[in-house]
């Protein structure tokens, strides 16, 4: 699959296939995951592959009281604020939570459930470029994906269920969802083109390009 190709139809995938995902896929995503660059090659990662029916069960008793927080959250105008177009944004929320639900009544059919654990991250700068190698991999494998960090309100239970070593420094930073996707591919249409969101040397100094239509598929 050519990169360009992978970057622009890389999308997430909340409604997949209860379809279990081969080993050797797996290990093909998680190693092109491992080769990402990460400060100083310390490789302070580690991945956790949940495809056990019962943990799954436990798990998403958990990731549904851990939603129901988030979206009081953003309810109470604390996550999820729009930095543009105020009524185009909870249109764009609307549908994520309509799919979110979805996710959420369906937890224990996904196939594969990844955990990823970091130490001392700086941010999320070292384990965040292997975890978008893992999706565009999995872009490649046929297989879809997405990030989720709801069980974040209650990482100590999760840290305790899987048997996680807290106490060495490890981290939860995100759990990817993966399977078979329902949807389709395709290059997403609602983002605000590069000459609205990019500047150059100053802040709101015109970038100096102008890109109307997304510059992939090219224009024959």
């Amino acid at each position: 699959m050519d990169v360009h190709e992978a970057l622009y139809t890389t999308r997430m995938m909340r409604r997949v296939h209860p379809d279990p995902i081969p080993p050797e896929v797996q290990a093909r995503i998680l190693d092109a995951a491992i080769r990402a660059p990460n400060g100083g090659n310390t490789q302070r990662w580690h991945f956790l592959a949940v495809d056990d029916p019962d943990t799954k069960a436990e798990l998403a008793a958990l990731y549904e009281k851990c939603r129901e927080r988030e979206y009081a959250d953003i309810a109470a105008g604390a996550l999820a604020k729009p930095v543009h177009d105020a009524a185009e944004h909870a249109e764009t929320l609307r549908r994520i939570k309509a799919s979110g639900d979805w996710f959420t009544e369906h937890f224990t059919e996904i196939p594969l459930l990844l955990f990823v654990f970091a130490i001392d991250d700086h941010g999320g700068a070292n384990i965040y470029p292997a975890i978008w190698s893992a999706l565009l991999a999995a872009r490649a494998e046929g297989v879809g994906g997405v990030i989720t960090t709801v069980l974040r309100y209650e990482a100590d239970r999760v840290l305790e269920l899987l048997e996680v070593p807290a106490g060495q420094g490890w981290q939860m930073t995100a759990m990817l969802a993966m399977g078979y996707p329902r949807g389709r591919w395709g290059v997403a249409a609602n983002r605000r083109p590069v000459h609205e969101v990019s500047s150059r040397n100053r802040w709101g100094h015109d970038f100096g390009v102008t890109v109307p239509d997304p510059l992939w598929p090219p224009k024959p």
